[in-house]
């Protein structure tokens, strides 16, 4: 029977002798849940001690993450999310124009955010495929523009090689890619042979269909085992681990209860060994729960949702406010240290 191992997170200045350090990063953990497939939904697994973890676990668990696009990891980033399409859920086609995206791109950075990511395809429920000629005459302007603005990293939210192609042309620096490197043969491939950090993502179905009556045997593994079967493929393709970010895919192919399972037990992905991006910003389980239909009023509960994934030692928060993610963070950083951040 396998075997899996969620750090039980914990921040603070009492910090125990024995305490091992998440991802070599300031959060730490003492002891760890011994999780098994056939228990009961939502039974909590055997806690043991960290002491006692296997060595291939302890070393995926306490490794400090390598830089990404530039990017440190040993504090919490934040990914401002670009639509440049027409059909977005959170902001019906906003940003369609390009120079109201790059307005908004700058903006974004001005508020705080580490990178952006541009995206030209809608991956909303019941999206269709959009062809790569008109996402790429979509996003590349935009990356152009914000490239020109600064260095700041940019990733490119895509499924399709051609896409990536003309996107890191323009100055994209790392591939984002919904469908976890499945759809198009190609796109591992090529960021491996540009030194591309990506971003794998777990989704069930596509967007047209992946949120028709999405089932799992365990959700939490099922997700866990896609994403080290992928990152093991991205691997064997030349992609070392240092470059991989992994994203459980709120949202994609999941119901409610499906995403609050993942997120109650999200320090579980620190098990790969690889960066955990968390994108949950205005989802739907967030309108329920929140009592907010409409996506512009789902902020509150899209940062609260970004707090209890960096509890857990969550690398990277893909967001759609990024303003009030960032304040949020801080203030955070400076009670977990006690301390306010030195001007």
């Amino acid at each position: 029977m396998t075997d899996y191992f969620r750090p039980l997170v914990q921040s603070g200045l009492a910090r125990p002798d024995e305490a091992l350090p998440l991802a070599g990063g300031r959060l730490w953990f003492t002891h760890a849940e011994r999780m098994r497939r056939g228990a009961p939904r939502n039974a909590p697994g055997q806690v043991v001690p960290a002491r006692d973890l296997p060595d291939d676990w302890r070393d995926a668990l306490t490794t400090a993450r390598a830089d990404v696009a530039g990017m440190a990891l040993d504090t919490p980033r934040v990914m401002g999310i670009l639509n440049a399409t027409p059909d977005s859920f959170s902001d019906g086609g906003l940003y369609h124009d390009p120079a109201r995206a790059v307005a908004h791109g700058v903006q974004m950075i001005a508020d705080g955010a580490d990178i952006i990511d541009v995206g030209g395809e809608s991956t909303r429920p019941g999206a269709e495929t959009v062809p790569a000629d008109a996402e790429i005459a979509r996003v590349t302007p935009v990356i152009a523009a914000l490239r020109a603005a600064g260095p700041t990293p940019i990733s490119i939210d895509t499924r399709k090689t051609t896409v990536a192609q003309a996107a890191v042309q323009a100055g994209a620096n790392l591939v984002n890619d919904v469908a976890g490197f499945t759809f198009d043969p190609g796109l591992a491939p090529f960021c491996a042979s540009h030194a591309l950090p990506v971003c794998v993502m777990h989704a069930q179905g596509d967007p047209a269909t992946m949120q028709k009556n999405p089932s799992y045997d365990d959700v939490v593994l099922d997700v866990f085992d896609f994403l080290q079967d992928r990152v093991q493929a991205l691997m064997a393709l030349g992609i070392p681990r240092g470059r991989i970010v992994v994203d459980p895919g709120i949202g994609f192919g999941k119901t409610a209860d499906h995403n609050l399972a993942l997120l109650n037990r999200i320090s579980l992905f620190h098990g790969l060994g690889c960066a955990i991006l968390l994108g949950a910003s205005r989802k739907r389980f967030i309108a329920t729960i929140g009592c907010a239909p409409e996506p512009a009023d789902r902020m509150p509960g899209s940062v609260a949702v970004a707090l209890a994934g960096v509890a857990q030692g969550v690398q990277m928060c893909r967001v759609h406010d990024v303003r009030a993610t960032v304040s949020a963070l801080a203030l955070w950083q400076a009670v977990q240290g006690g301390a306010a951040p030195v001007a």
